[in-house]
């Protein structure tokens, strides 16, 4: 995959896409583009193998929130109403955040979660009948717990909704299994490239086939400009590796290291949101160490341990500070770690945030 990102496709301008005939497509805007053509239709065909669907496919998109972008600009106009669950929730700053270009051109209404830290989906049903939004987006950045994207394809149906799924974090788990897919439920679903499907950094897009001249026109000339075929060539073969065997067993470890992990610092002591995870990812509530989350992500990073702070349900601390951090495995797990060594290294973040708090006081 490093080979591809750094190959001579690094050098070559592809505006537009491969010819479609059927689409109406006339190619691309520069000459020479021939192999390029042949990588990019690759890429589409070995995703969509990866995912087993028949969606249209868009692999041109340089990042999540490109992705997003374009799909809004796909089926939205400027102004439209759009449901999404809030920053606070878990929900990602292309999901409408105030300072985010999405949540200035629409109109954006957020969900969240109940007392437990769960995805309040009735509290989501509710919005959806008194918002009426053309759109509802579905999926989180820092939100450890399964989603129910059939349930949420129904609050949108009974409001005339779209339903967008963003799998940017739990792509890698659908793909294998591990996590409820939004294929054949969604209209239009995005992701990274990275994260759990452990690619190289960029998006994609998938949507219903009645979709896909807009997204298409959404992505490109309506967002971006050429795609960056050396990282579309990194996509094709991290979906190739998506599709052995090894890949399946490595996001069964990634989960049950998540799950191992939270359970141990559960057994420390610490408030895990919602109790536990179900994915590669939880939250830790750091309230009763009477610690910000900054200076917890600052004190590990001291110690050669990277995490980040993260907003906890209910955060009186706001964005900046936080009362919590997020931990991820899918990296550690990359490079071999097991089980047990998450657990071990969860006594280590404890014994580190524990002296901080002693030296504090």
């Amino acid at each position: 995959m490093l080979r591809a990102l750094g190959s001579c496709f690094t050098n070559k301008y592809a505006e537009g896409y491969p010819p479609l005939r059927e689409m109406g497509r006339s190619g691309r805007y520069y000459g020479g583009c021939g192999p390029s053509d042949l990588v990019e239709n690759y890429c589409v065909e070995q995703w969509k193998k990866a995912f087993q669907t028949d969606y249209h496919c868009n692999v041109q998109p340089h990042s999540g929130t490109n992705a997003n972008i374009a799909a809004y600009a796909a089926i939205l106009d400027p102004g439209d109403r759009i449901l999404a669950m809030d920053t606070s929730a878990g929900g990602h700053l292309s999901h409408g955040f105030s300072k985010s270009i999405t949540g200035r051109i629409y109109q954006f209404r957020h969900y969240g979660l109940d007392e437990n830290g769960f995805l309040d989906y009735e509290q989501l049903a509710q919005l959806a009948d008194e918002v009426r939004p053309r759109l509802i987006v579905a999926g989180a950045s820092s939100y450890s717990r399964a989603i129910d994207y059939t349930k949420i394809a129904d609050i949108a149906s009974g409001v005339n909704a779209w339903l967008m799924v963003d799998m940017a974090h739990v792509a890698g788990l659908v793909l294998t299994g591990y996590h409820p897919s939004p294929f054949g439920v969604a209209d239009i679903i995005t992701t990274t490239t990275h994260k759990t499907l452990r690619g190289p950094r960029g998006g994609m897009i998938f949507c219903k086939q009645s979709w896909a001249e807009k997204v298409d026109a959404a992505v490109f000339p309506g967002t971006q400009g050429g795609p960056a075929m050396n990282v579309i060539a990194a996509k094709a073969v991290a979906a190739e590796e998506a599709q052995e065997p090894e890949f399946k067993r490595y996001i069964y470890d990634v989960v049950l290291n998540s799950k191992s992990m939270a359970r141990r610092f559960k057994q420390l002591g610490y408030d895990v949101v919602t109790g536990g995870t179900d994915n590669h990812l939880f939250l830790l509530d750091l309230t009763k160490l009477d610690m910000t989350g900054k200076l917890a992500q600052e004190t590990l990073e001291a110690h050669g341990i990277i995490v980040n702070k993260n907003m906890i349900p209910n955060d009186k601390r706001g964005p900046v500070w936080t009362s919590g951090i997020r931990i991820g495995t899918p990296y550690m797990t990359t490079k071999g770690l097991s089980a047990m060594q998450f657990m071990d290294l969860a006594d280590e973040i404890d014994d580190i945030l524990t002296q901080k708090t002693i030296q504090r006081k």
